[in-house]
């Protein structure tokens, strides 16, 4: 039997954590979603889980840690290292798109303001990343 997809949501905006498990939820029910509030809450999840997500979906603004040190946390951990990592921004930066790819970031995805752009842009990387 295959094993069940997962994910992990990181951000400090609920609106935004509901709005992503609906969309993941209308492209896949069966993938599983957790969540978390900020970058520390999110390692504690982590940390000593048998199952690790297969994919992490990180806010880069938040409270308590952001995205960035999040992400430089788990770069550093070799339990947690090889977790492809989304940020979402409503930021489009490009020095900062660039400097979160060359810390090791797989895709950037500015947080769209339309729901089918949403669904479109998740359902693209869980195709990439989950197929």
């Amino acid at each position: 039997m295959p094993q069940m997809k997962s994910i992990m949501i990181v951000d400090d905006d609920e609106d935004d954590r509901d709005l992503f498990q609906s969309v993941v939820g209308r492209i896949s029910p069966s993938i599983e979603c957790t969540e978390a509030t900020d970058g520390v809450s999110a390692l504690n999840a982590l940390k000593g889980r048998s199952q690790l997500p297969d994919l992490i979906f990180l806010d880069l603004n938040m409270p308590v840690m952001n995205g960035k040190q999040f992400l430089s946390e788990i770069s550093s951990t070799d339990e947690l290292k090889n977790i492809p990592v989304v940020i979402l921004s409503t930021s489009s930066d490009p020095k900062t798109i660039k400097e979160l790819m060359d810390m090791g970031v797989h895709h950037f995805l500015t947080k769209p303001d339309r729901i089918k752009q949403w669904e479109s842009s998740i359902n693209e990387i869980l195709q990439k990343h989950l197929v």
